[in-house]
């Protein structure tokens, strides 16, 4: 492994763009100009589409806006691609390195990496756990779990013994652990009184929905077809779900959540196969981090520390991190036309032809 790490390494330094990448290409490197180099490491193009439709563009943005040059890159889902780029990053002497680590072990070894070399880390949206970060960014993730729960809630209603079957995101994404417990916060308390069932927690490996899909299927085959609500962590695992249900003729009559609002979670909704997603406005969270890694860039330590005003606990190092925790909001049919008229969604990317009336029948113009 070493023998690799050090091969590719040498790669990225002498011969970075003949030499390309096996995990999609070479790297899109920055001028060697005046400008000081923010370094970003978005995490991969199937958890979401949040990270290369909206993070990328808006990052580039403002740090283009800030005279700051951007360096941009994704680690498609590839640890060792994710060390490579980050060892280019630190080459290149970049003044702040953001990350979306893919797991914490792997954001680890880049932090200490770019603490050897004096530039400081924020983690973007995922901790790092154990990990050395001097900053991060993200959603209030044990929220957004209890958002979730109690959007099922709202959906299942008054079911005595509801059996529930909890989709958690991959195991090595701190957001999944803050998701479960901000459903077992809300949940916890019922499963103990009896009012509602736990059939089975299920985490899917890389939030990956065909992996989730047939996970799924299974826990409810062995649960003898039956289920009354499904915690989905995500819109995509929230699909996956909902394609199992469609088989058992069970869609739209077992309530399912997501989050991200998606374009395909949005439709799910308004067909009534989805009850709910969460709302994280992308947008506040690209803004955030910029303006953070903008004034670590400036050498504004004060500026940055007035910015991170949260603390959140890291269980493993048993140190807070200096954060910004923003929030989040539950989307129900009768609200996706919020997103619309703010232009998060266009309506026409929404109001699919099957769509159309009940687009109509909640007041969602496509113009």
């Amino acid at each position: 492994m070493r023998s690799r790490v050090m091969a590719t390494s040498a790669c990225l330094l002498f011969l970075l763009s003949a030499c390309g990448d096996a995990g999609g290409g070479a790297l899109t490197l920055p001028s060697r100009g005046p400008k000081p180099i923010v370094g970003v490491i978005l995490p991969d193009q199937t958890s979401s589409t949040r990270w290369e439709a909206q993070d990328r563009p808006l990052l580039t943005q403002a740090f283009t806006y800030a005279d700051i040059e951007p360096f941009i890159e994704n680690a498609n889902g590839d640890e060792g691609k994710f060390l490579r780029i980050a060892e280019e990053m630190i080459r290149r002497k970049v003044k702040v390195l953001v990350t979306t680590p893919l797991s914490s072990a792997g954001g680890l070894a880049v932090q200490k990496k770019a603490k050897e070399a004096g530039i400081p880390v924020i983690d973007y949206d995922r901790l790092t756990l154990g990990g050395q970060a001097e900053y991060y960014v993200s959603f209030d993730g044990v929220n957004v779990g209890q958002l979730q729960a109690e959007g099922m809630l709202s959906c299942l209603g008054a079911k005595p013994g509801a059996q529930i079957v909890e989709m958690e995101g991959a195991p090595t994404d701190h957001n999944a652990t803050l998701f479960a417990q901000g459903h077992k916060s809300v949940l916890g308390p019922r499963y103990e009184s009896g009012a509602l069932e736990l059939v089975k927690t299920q985490s899917v490996e890389g939030w990956k929905p065909d992996i989730g899909g047939p996970l799924f299927e299974q826990i409810l085959n062995d649960n003898g077809g039956k289920v009354d609500g499904v915690i989905a962590a995500n819109d995509g695992l929230a699909g996956a779900v909902v394609e199992v249900l469609k088989k058992k003729g069970l869609a739209g009559k077992v309530p399912v959540t997501g989050q991200d609002a998606t374009v395909e979670g949005l439709r799910a909704i308004l067909r009534g196969e989805q009850c709910n997603t969460v709302y994280k406005p992308v947008r506040d969270e690209a803004e955030a981090v910029a303006r953070l890694a903008i004034a670590v860039a400036r050498g504004d330590l004060a500026g940055a520390d007035d910015l991170a005003t949260g603390n959140l606990r890291d269980p493993v190092a048993r140190r807070d991190i200096k954060s910004v925790l923003l929030g989040a909001t539950l989307i129900k049919k009768d609200s996706v036309r919020r997103l619309v008229t703010e232009g998060v969604v266009k309506a026409q990317d929404l109001c699919t032809a099957d769509l159309v009336a009940v687009c109509a029948g909640q007041d969602i113009v496509t113009g």
